[in-house]
Protein backbone atom coordinates (compact mmCIF):
# COMPACT_ATOMS: atom_id res chain seq x y z
CA UNK A 1 0.00 0.00 0.00
CA UNK A 2 1.65 3.33 -1.02
CA UNK A 3 1.84 6.38 1.43
CA UNK A 4 -1.13 7.79 -0.39
CA UNK A 5 -3.10 4.88 0.00
CA UNK A 6 -2.99 5.18 3.84
CA UNK A 7 -4.79 8.92 4.16
CA UNK A 8 -8.50 8.16 5.59
CA UNK A 9 -11.13 8.46 2.71
CA UNK A 10 -13.80 8.30 4.25
CA UNK A 11 -16.17 9.06 1.11
CA UNK A 12 -15.09 5.83 -0.82
CA UNK A 13 -17.06 3.96 2.17
CA UNK A 14 -20.43 6.03 0.81
CA UNK A 15 -19.95 4.79 -2.81
CA UNK A 16 -22.54 1.83 -4.19
CA UNK A 17 -25.31 0.10 -1.68
CA UNK A 18 -28.06 2.65 -3.08
CA UNK A 19 -31.27 1.93 -2.41
CA UNK A 20 -33.78 -0.16 -5.75
CA UNK A 21 -37.23 1.83 -5.67
CA UNK A 22 -40.47 0.85 -7.27
CA UNK A 23 -42.10 3.52 -9.53
CA UNK A 24 -45.93 3.27 -10.16
CA UNK A 25 -46.25 4.95 -13.59
CA UNK A 26 -50.50 4.98 -13.07
CA UNK A 27 -50.91 6.10 -16.65
CA UNK A 28 -49.67 3.04 -18.16
CA UNK A 29 -50.57 0.45 -15.19
CA UNK A 30 -47.24 -0.41 -15.26
CA UNK A 31 -44.43 -0.48 -12.58
CA UNK A 32 -40.38 -1.00 -12.86
CA UNK A 33 -38.00 -0.60 -10.32
CA UNK A 34 -34.97 1.64 -10.59
CA UNK A 35 -31.59 1.51 -8.76
CA UNK A 36 -30.94 4.81 -7.43
CA UNK A 37 -27.37 5.58 -8.60
CA UNK A 38 -28.06 8.90 -8.62
CA UNK A 39 -27.28 8.78 -4.55
CA UNK A 40 -23.68 7.89 -5.01
CA UNK A 41 -21.57 10.67 -3.77
CA UNK A 42 -20.27 12.33 -6.63
CA UNK A 43 -23.93 11.95 -8.04
CA UNK A 44 -23.44 8.89 -10.34
CA UNK A 45 -23.23 5.04 -11.34
CA UNK A 46 -19.78 5.66 -12.29
CA UNK A 47 -18.01 6.23 -8.23
CA UNK A 48 -18.28 2.33 -9.04
CA UNK A 49 -15.48 2.01 -11.47
CA UNK A 50 -13.49 4.72 -10.01
CA UNK A 51 -13.30 3.75 -6.89
CA UNK A 52 -12.89 0.08 -8.44
CA UNK A 53 -10.31 1.17 -10.81
CA UNK A 54 -8.27 3.27 -8.49
CA UNK A 55 -7.75 1.06 -5.83
CA UNK A 56 -6.83 -2.07 -8.11
CA UNK A 57 -4.23 0.13 -9.08
CA UNK A 58 -3.16 1.01 -6.16
CA UNK A 59 -3.10 -2.91 -4.88
CA UNK A 60 -0.69 -3.50 -7.95
CA UNK A 61 1.82 -0.32 -7.37
CA UNK A 62 0.83 1.53 -10.24
CA UNK A 63 0.35 4.87 -8.77
CA UNK A 64 2.66 6.85 -7.07
CA UNK A 65 3.07 10.09 -5.67
CA UNK A 66 4.02 11.70 -9.26
CA UNK A 67 1.37 10.04 -10.80
CA UNK A 68 -0.94 11.94 -12.81
CA UNK A 69 -4.57 10.21 -13.85
CA UNK A 70 -5.64 10.20 -16.98
CA UNK A 71 -9.24 9.70 -19.04
CA UNK A 72 -11.51 10.43 -21.85
CA UNK A 73 -14.77 10.88 -20.51
CA UNK A 74 -18.40 12.74 -21.20
CA UNK A 75 -18.42 13.83 -17.63
CA UNK A 76 -19.54 11.55 -15.06
CA UNK A 77 -16.40 9.60 -14.80
CA UNK A 78 -14.27 12.32 -14.67
CA UNK A 79 -15.95 13.77 -11.68
CA UNK A 80 -16.05 10.00 -10.00
CA UNK A 81 -12.40 9.78 -11.12
CA UNK A 82 -11.74 13.55 -9.51
CA UNK A 83 -13.68 13.01 -6.23
CA UNK A 84 -11.31 10.34 -5.59
CA UNK A 85 -8.33 11.32 -6.64
CA UNK A 86 -9.08 14.16 -4.27
CA UNK A 87 -9.74 12.28 -1.77
CA UNK A 88 -6.82 10.30 -2.62
CA UNK A 89 -4.37 12.36 -3.03
CA UNK A 90 -3.78 12.10 -7.07
CA UNK A 91 -3.58 14.74 -9.50
CA UNK A 92 -6.15 13.84 -12.28
CA UNK A 93 -6.21 15.49 -15.80
CA UNK A 94 -9.69 14.68 -17.87
CA UNK A 95 -9.84 14.86 -21.71
CA UNK A 96 -13.46 15.93 -22.18
CA UNK A 97 -16.05 16.59 -25.36
CA UNK A 98 -16.18 20.87 -25.63
CA UNK A 99 -19.95 19.54 -26.11
CA UNK A 100 -20.15 18.18 -22.67
CA UNK A 101 -22.23 20.78 -20.33
CA UNK A 102 -20.43 23.94 -18.65
CA UNK A 103 -21.50 22.35 -15.16
CA UNK A 104 -19.52 18.50 -15.66
CA UNK A 105 -16.46 21.34 -16.27
CA UNK A 106 -17.31 23.30 -13.23
CA UNK A 107 -17.49 19.98 -11.30
CA UNK A 108 -14.41 18.79 -12.47
CA UNK A 109 -13.02 22.60 -11.90
CA UNK A 110 -13.87 22.75 -8.19
CA UNK A 111 -12.86 18.58 -7.58
CA UNK A 112 -9.28 20.11 -8.46
CA UNK A 113 -8.74 18.65 -11.85
CA UNK A 114 -7.15 19.64 -14.92
CA UNK A 115 -9.70 19.74 -18.06
CA UNK A 116 -8.60 19.39 -22.00
CA UNK A 117 -11.70 19.87 -24.31
CA UNK A 118 -11.55 18.04 -27.84
CA UNK A 119 -13.34 18.97 -30.71
CA UNK A 120 -15.18 15.03 -30.81
CA UNK A 121 -15.58 15.93 -35.17
CA UNK A 122 -17.49 12.88 -35.26
CA UNK A 123 -15.80 10.48 -33.06
CA UNK A 124 -15.67 9.74 -29.55
CA UNK A 125 -12.47 7.66 -30.18
CA UNK A 126 -10.84 10.66 -30.83
CA UNK A 127 -10.35 11.87 -26.92
CA UNK A 128 -9.62 8.21 -26.05
CA UNK A 129 -6.28 8.34 -29.07
CA UNK A 130 -5.42 11.94 -27.84
CA UNK A 131 -4.96 10.38 -24.04
CA UNK A 132 -3.02 7.48 -24.78
CA UNK A 133 -0.89 9.66 -27.42
CA UNK A 134 -0.55 11.57 -23.78
CA UNK A 135 0.82 8.14 -22.36
CA UNK A 136 2.77 7.22 -24.35
CA UNK A 137 5.46 10.75 -23.59
CA UNK A 138 4.69 10.36 -19.81
CA UNK A 139 5.21 7.53 -18.13
CA UNK A 140 3.82 9.24 -15.27
CA UNK A 141 0.45 8.88 -16.55
CA UNK A 142 -2.02 6.42 -15.45
CA UNK A 143 -4.93 5.41 -18.26
CA UNK A 144 -7.94 3.97 -16.30
CA UNK A 145 -8.97 2.81 -19.58
CA UNK A 146 -12.97 2.53 -18.90
CA UNK A 147 -14.39 1.63 -21.83
CA UNK A 148 -12.26 -1.78 -21.87
CA UNK A 149 -10.63 -1.87 -18.70
CA UNK A 150 -12.52 -5.83 -17.45
CA UNK A 151 -12.20 -4.93 -14.23
CA UNK A 152 -15.40 -2.10 -14.50
CA UNK A 153 -17.85 -5.11 -15.27
CA UNK A 154 -16.70 -7.14 -12.79
CA UNK A 155 -16.57 -4.69 -10.33
CA UNK A 156 -20.73 -4.12 -11.55
CA UNK A 157 -21.12 -7.98 -11.22
CA UNK A 158 -19.52 -8.16 -7.61
CA UNK A 159 -21.17 -5.21 -6.32
CA UNK A 160 -24.29 -3.71 -8.66
CA UNK A 161 -25.73 -7.44 -9.59
CA UNK A 162 -25.21 -8.23 -5.93
CA UNK A 163 -27.04 -5.64 -4.26
CA UNK A 164 -29.60 -5.80 -6.77
CA UNK A 165 -30.31 -9.91 -5.84
CA UNK A 166 -30.60 -8.85 -2.09
CA UNK A 167 -33.28 -6.43 -2.55
CA UNK A 168 -35.58 -7.38 -5.51
CA UNK A 169 -36.09 -10.91 -5.14
CA UNK A 170 -36.74 -12.43 -8.49
CA UNK A 171 -35.86 -10.23 -11.49
CA UNK A 172 -37.05 -10.84 -15.06
CA UNK A 173 -35.43 -8.02 -17.15
CA UNK A 174 -32.26 -5.57 -16.61
CA UNK A 175 -32.60 -2.51 -18.95
CA UNK A 176 -29.64 -0.11 -19.37
CA UNK A 177 -27.55 1.71 -21.64
CA UNK A 178 -23.54 1.56 -22.49
CA UNK A 179 -21.87 4.73 -21.25
CA UNK A 180 -18.79 2.22 -20.59
CA UNK A 181 -20.24 -0.98 -21.18
CA UNK A 182 -19.38 -2.10 -17.43
CA UNK A 183 -22.53 -1.33 -16.13
CA UNK A 184 -24.71 -3.64 -18.44
CA UNK A 185 -21.92 -6.04 -19.21
CA UNK A 186 -21.27 -6.89 -15.38
CA UNK A 187 -24.47 -6.65 -13.94
CA UNK A 188 -26.39 -8.19 -16.90
CA UNK A 189 -23.92 -11.33 -16.74
CA UNK A 190 -24.15 -11.62 -12.70
CA UNK A 191 -27.78 -10.93 -13.09
CA UNK A 192 -28.06 -14.31 -15.63
CA UNK A 193 -26.03 -16.19 -13.37
CA UNK A 194 -28.47 -16.13 -11.04
CA UNK A 195 -31.86 -16.06 -13.10
CA UNK A 196 -30.87 -18.13 -16.33
CA UNK A 197 -34.06 -17.01 -18.31
CA UNK A 198 -33.70 -12.95 -17.26
CA UNK A 199 -33.76 -10.66 -19.93
CA UNK A 200 -30.83 -8.46 -20.88
CA UNK A 201 -32.10 -5.08 -22.54
CA UNK A 202 -29.45 -2.78 -23.88
CA UNK A 203 -31.12 1.01 -24.29
CA UNK A 204 -29.05 2.63 -26.95
CA UNK A 205 -29.80 6.26 -28.77
CA UNK A 206 -31.39 6.67 -32.02
CA UNK A 207 -30.09 8.07 -34.70
CA UNK A 208 -32.43 10.59 -34.89
CA UNK A 209 -30.30 13.19 -33.08
CA UNK A 210 -32.12 16.69 -32.25
CA UNK A 211 -31.10 19.87 -33.52
CA UNK A 212 -27.86 20.95 -32.78
CA UNK A 213 -26.67 18.09 -31.06
CA UNK A 214 -22.97 16.93 -32.01
CA UNK A 215 -22.71 13.98 -34.07
CA UNK A 216 -20.70 11.52 -30.87
CA UNK A 217 -22.52 13.13 -28.28
CA UNK A 218 -26.12 12.41 -28.32
CA UNK A 219 -28.48 14.31 -26.20
CA UNK A 220 -28.56 11.49 -23.75
CA UNK A 221 -25.40 12.80 -22.53
CA UNK A 222 -23.22 9.80 -21.34
CA UNK A 223 -24.25 7.66 -24.29
CA UNK A 224 -22.46 8.24 -27.60
CA UNK A 225 -24.32 7.71 -30.47
CA UNK A 226 -21.36 6.23 -32.62
CA UNK A 227 -19.26 4.64 -30.31
CA UNK A 228 -19.18 1.35 -28.56
CA UNK A 229 -17.21 0.19 -26.00
CA UNK A 230 -15.13 -3.07 -25.78
CA UNK A 231 -16.65 -3.87 -23.15
CA UNK A 232 -20.06 -4.29 -24.88
CA UNK A 233 -18.79 -6.55 -26.93
CA UNK A 234 -18.74 -9.50 -24.31
CA UNK A 235 -22.28 -7.97 -22.96
CA UNK A 236 -25.36 -10.89 -22.44
CA UNK A 237 -27.64 -8.70 -24.47
CA UNK A 238 -30.74 -10.33 -25.54
CA UNK A 239 -32.47 -7.31 -27.31
CA UNK A 240 -31.85 -3.45 -28.31
CA UNK A 241 -34.26 -0.49 -27.76
CA UNK A 242 -33.23 2.44 -29.59
CA UNK A 243 -34.72 5.96 -27.43
CA UNK A 244 -34.38 9.26 -29.27
CA UNK A 245 -33.27 12.27 -27.77
CA UNK A 246 -36.32 14.11 -26.84
CA UNK A 247 -38.58 10.89 -25.46
CA UNK A 248 -35.17 10.63 -23.35
CA UNK A 249 -35.77 14.36 -21.69
CA UNK A 250 -39.80 14.04 -21.89
CA UNK A 251 -39.54 10.88 -19.86
CA UNK A 252 -36.81 12.87 -17.63
CA UNK A 253 -39.22 15.26 -16.58
CA UNK A 254 -41.94 13.41 -15.73
CA UNK A 255 -39.21 11.80 -13.08
CA UNK A 256 -38.84 15.05 -11.86
CA UNK A 257 -42.50 16.08 -11.77
CA UNK A 258 -44.19 12.80 -10.88
CA UNK A 259 -41.76 11.31 -8.65
CA UNK A 260 -39.57 14.08 -6.90
CA UNK A 261 -36.59 12.49 -8.61
CA UNK A 262 -33.83 15.05 -10.16
CA UNK A 263 -32.30 12.50 -12.56
CA UNK A 264 -30.24 13.65 -15.67
CA UNK A 265 -31.22 12.40 -19.12
CA UNK A 266 -30.09 8.73 -19.60
CA UNK A 267 -31.91 8.05 -16.25
CA UNK A 268 -35.10 9.04 -18.62
CA UNK A 269 -33.98 6.86 -21.40
CA UNK A 270 -33.20 3.93 -19.15
CA UNK A 271 -37.01 4.27 -17.93
CA UNK A 272 -38.42 4.90 -21.02
CA UNK A 273 -37.01 1.71 -22.28
CA UNK A 274 -37.45 -0.01 -19.34
CA UNK A 275 -41.40 0.38 -19.45
CA UNK A 276 -41.67 -0.55 -23.00
CA UNK A 277 -40.15 -3.84 -21.68
CA UNK A 278 -42.61 -4.30 -18.94
CA UNK A 279 -45.14 -3.62 -21.45
CA UNK A 280 -43.79 -6.38 -23.26
CA UNK A 281 -43.72 -8.88 -20.60
CA UNK A 282 -46.40 -8.28 -18.72
CA UNK A 283 -47.58 -6.29 -15.32
CA UNK A 284 -46.25 -9.56 -13.43
CA UNK A 285 -42.68 -9.12 -14.72
CA UNK A 286 -40.22 -7.19 -12.25
CA UNK A 287 -38.03 -5.09 -14.95
CA UNK A 288 -34.93 -3.23 -13.17
CA UNK A 289 -33.27 -0.37 -14.79
CA UNK A 290 -30.14 2.04 -13.63
CA UNK A 291 -31.42 5.76 -12.57
CA UNK A 292 -27.49 7.11 -13.50
CA UNK A 293 -27.34 10.31 -12.54
CA UNK A 294 -28.54 13.82 -10.73
CA UNK A 295 -29.59 16.48 -12.63
CA UNK A 296 -27.76 19.39 -11.56
CA UNK A 297 -25.32 18.58 -14.25
CA UNK A 298 -27.90 19.50 -16.81
CA UNK A 299 -29.09 22.88 -16.02
CA UNK A 300 -27.71 24.32 -18.97
CA UNK A 301 -28.92 21.80 -21.53
CA UNK A 302 -32.13 21.09 -23.24
CA UNK A 303 -33.30 19.17 -20.53
CA UNK A 304 -34.11 22.44 -18.30
CA UNK A 305 -35.41 25.30 -21.46
CA UNK A 306 -38.59 24.35 -20.46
Amino acid sequence: MTMLAAKQRPVLDLIGETPLIPLQFEAEGLEIWAKAEFLNPSGSVKDRLARCLILDAEAKGELTPESLILECTSGNTGISLAMIGAACGYRVKIVMSSSASIERRNLLYRLGAELELFDCAGSYQAGIDLTREMAAADSNIFLPRQFENPLNADDHAETTAQEIIGQAGEVHAFVSGYGTGGTIAGTGRALKEKWPHLKVVCMEPSGDALPGEFPCCHRIEGVSVNFKPALLEGAPIDQKIAVNGRDAMEMTRRLHREFGLLVGTSSGANVAAALQVAKELGSKAKVVTILCDRAERYFSTALFQH
